[in-house]
């Protein structure tokens, strides 16, 4: 069964989802972070549960990210990908709070040097916003694009974090 709650973030209304899980912090491992106005972003469905009791601890860690008391997170989450998607989602894990990388250099540490484009449909697939940092990725120019929360949300995550924007 999903659970689902919602929590207030300087992006508006976050809405977290979850699976029950016996080794998961709380019993529920994170399956999706959705921003307001999200692309692709997950919507509460009729069968879900409300619970946001099995958040507590995952809404802890994001309350302390965002009041600065926190640079990352430690937390069970589902991670349904492609295999292609899976080495992505673990090169955005990898990219240091306060900094940024490129979509190249994703595609290099993935594997896949030339599949640049296919690194930003992964990124874009990414359920976890926030939590796997793909807000961190920017353009080889140094552009602030392709994010699935927008980019006033990515540059305030950016801004928050101290992180420098140079390619």
């Amino acid at each position: 069964m999903t659970l689902y709650t919602t929590i207030p973030s300087p992006l508006g209304e976050l809405l977290l989802t979850g699976e029950e899980s016996p080794t998961a912090a709380g019993g529920t491992a994170l399956a999706s972070l959705s921003t307001p106005g999200q692309k692709g972003g997950a919507v509460i469905q009729d069968d879900w549960r409300h619970a946001p009791e099995a958040f507590t601890e995952i809404a802890a860690q994001l309350q302390a990210y965002f009041t600065g008391r926190a640079t990352g997170f430690d937390v069970e989450y589902t991670s349904r990908g492609t295999d292609f998607q899976r080495r992505v989602w673990a090169a955005l894990d990898a990219i240091p709070h306060g900094t940024t990388t490129t979509y190249g250099r994703i595609a290099a540490q993935a594997g896949s040097p030339k599949a640049v484009r296919a690194v930003g449909t992964a990124i874009g697939a990414n359920p976890l916003l926030i939590v796997r940092p793909c807000h961190r990725v920017i353009g080889a120019d140094g552009s602030l694009s392709g994010y699935a929360g927008g980019p006033a949300a990515k540059r305030h995550l950016l801004d928050h974090e101290g992180a420098t924007r140079t390619a």
